[in-house]
């Protein structure tokens, strides 16, 4: 009898295992208890994927999708409805399908999830939503301790905590450094901000025991959900992916930027139904630019250009480089359309790794090495058009334009010094003036040089004749927002003023001011 029921059981396992289609309904979840009751109704016309290929419900709110032993299905998040959050407020759009579980690794990843449900239902709550909305932005977290859990947690969570008038928040890869086990207090750390939060993988947030790219991010799916997924906020539609391709497909060794074909099919698949009208965001880890090589495969990123060659309004996100530099591709780099295509590369709350002098609160500065402060984006969606704006951490919203100029210079003498500004949010054709003591303005000069302001950072680690607290910050690299305007010292001598004011590619207006000093030259 034992053994009869024995077969039976296997039989039965075998069976649910091998069924290949998942089915399940979107619904309006009008008492939010997450469960499909009866008298609530389906929701028509809504966008579900297996991570390849996408479905619209049908009247009823029902969909049917293909699966294998690795799976995850998750609902494309229709404009005028929300998702739930767990108590971590990460979003639960998701359902996990792996029977047997991710591959044993260093670093545990999901769990067997079993017997493909009957049904796969996805909670959708009414919203009033408007299109009018924004979105807070962090690059790189990227802790390799819990002490630097911390330092991210007092530098730059804290500032956001409890945030008002922001729909969501994402963060744009390396959640962590290496060390998974991080996972968990990034997410703590997160939650705190107090709104639903997406993330995405970074290099850092892999599994590098993994062989195949498919199986290296398999700790991130079990803290995270999938790695490639969409979502629809007012008139805005967002891709979320994983670029990066891990191990190197050349060489397998280390990792490189691109996309899997399946990634490349979804996004297609995706984009089927998507009005021509709306703002295409995507958002990735790796930049598909190539500042220092070949970072990104060209193929994949041309294949993504014709995918997205019928939408006018379009932004690309990245990270990774703890850098801030803003991209325009055109006809040159393979994109398809006359407006080029904006890409941002947002500036890191890491900032420089963690690095340089300590403030009162014992957190490092960590300035990034193309003078940029560590901080986050805001980016203002209205409509299919936005607005970004970089917030400096640990400053005033309106400092946007870091100034250097020496603080003494010789009375009728020329100098090769100069006065420069760094505009954090800048990008070579930008309107950047300055003027002294109330004179006339005068345009700056577009320079690619490293910031001053930064090289005294470096300066002072390499020239203290006793340790100071923290790490010496890198290297500099040249800035891509700097500008130089030239010292008078015809003047009389005191104190001069220096005014500077940019106008961004938003047209928004930015001030900041200095000064200097002319003495009579010492003999």
């Amino acid at each position: 009898m034992d053994k009869f029921f024995t077969t039976c059981a296997l039989f039965v396992s075998i069976n649910f295992f091998a069924q290949t289609t998942a089915t399940g309904y979107v619904f309006e979840d009008s008492n939010q208890n997450g469960k499909r009751d009866r008298r609530e109704n389906g929701l028509s016309d809504v966008a579900v994927t297996n991570g390849h290929e996408v479905v619209l419900t049908d009247a009823s709110g029902k969909y049917e999708l293909p699966v294998g032993e690795d799976n995850i299905i998750s609902v494309i998040k229709p404009s005028g409805y929300s998702i739930r959050t767990n108590k971590d407020n990460l979003p639960q759009f998701f359902y996990i399908h792996k029977p047997n579980g991710s591959p044993k690794a260093k670093f545990k990843g999901v769990a067997p999830t079993g017997h493909l449900p009957k049904s796969i239902d996805f909670a959708l709550i009414p919203l009033e939503e408007t299109e009018e909305f924004t979105a807070l932005i962090f690059g790189d977290p990227q802790p390799y301790t819990r002490e630097e859990v911390d330092f991210f947690s007092k530098g730059i969570v804290s500032e956001v905590e409890g945030i008002e008038n922001v729909s969501f928040g994402l963060s744009l890869g390396d959640l962590v450094g290496n060390d998974l086990s991080l996972f968990n207090p990034y997410i703590q750390a997160v939650k705190r901000v107090g709104i639903p939060w997406y993330n995405l993988l970074g290099n850092h947030d892999l599994n590098f025991d993994a062989e195949t790219d498919e199986m290296a991010d398999e700790t991130f799916e079990a803290h995270f959900g999938p790695a490639n997924y969409a979502f629809n906020y007012g008139k805005v539609h967002f891709i979320i992916l994983d670029d990066v391709l891990y191990p190197d497909p050349r060489d397998g060794k280390g990792y490189w930027g691109g996309f899997r074909e399946d990634q490349l099919q979804f996004i297609e698949n995706d984009l089927k139904f998507v009005p021509k009208d709306h703002l295409i965001v995507l958002a990735f880890h790796i930049p598909i630019s190539e500042p220092d090589g070949d970072n990104f495969r060209d193929e994949d990123r041309k294949r993504l250009f014709r995918l997205l060659q019928d939408f006018p309004n379009t932004l690309s996100l990245s990270a990774h480089t703890h850098i801030q530099k803003q991209d325009f591709f055109g006809a040159e780099e393979g994109w398809l359309q006359g407006k080029p295509h904006h890409h941002y590369n947002v500036g890191t709350t890491s900032g420089d790794w963690y690095s340089g002098k300590l403030d009162e609160e014992g957190v490092p500065v960590s300035t990034m090495r193309d003078g940029t402060p560590k901080g986050y984006a805001f980016i203002n969606f209205n409509g299919n058009e936005y607005n970004i704006r970089y917030k400096s951490a640990g400053d005033q919203n309106d400092f946007q334009i870091q100034v250097f100029a020496p603080k003494v210079v010789a009375k009728g003498r020329n100098t090769q010094a100069g006065i420069y500004a760094n505009f954090f949010m800048g990008t070579e054709g930008n309107d950047v003036r300055y003027r002294i003591d109330n004179g006339a303005w005068k345009a700056m000069k577009y320079v690619e040089e490293p910031d001053p302001s930064y090289l005294m950072l470096i300066n002072e680690w390499d020239t203290t004749e006793e340790l100071m607290p923290g790490r010496r910050s890198s290297n500099a690299v040249k800035s891509e927002h700097l500008w130089r305007g030239s010292i008078p010292t015809n003047l009389e001598t005191g104190e001069h003023v220096i005014e500077i004011k940019a106008t961004d590619m938003f047209g928004n207006n930015h001030k900041a001011t200095s000064s200097f000093r002319l003495e009579e030259p010492k003999n």
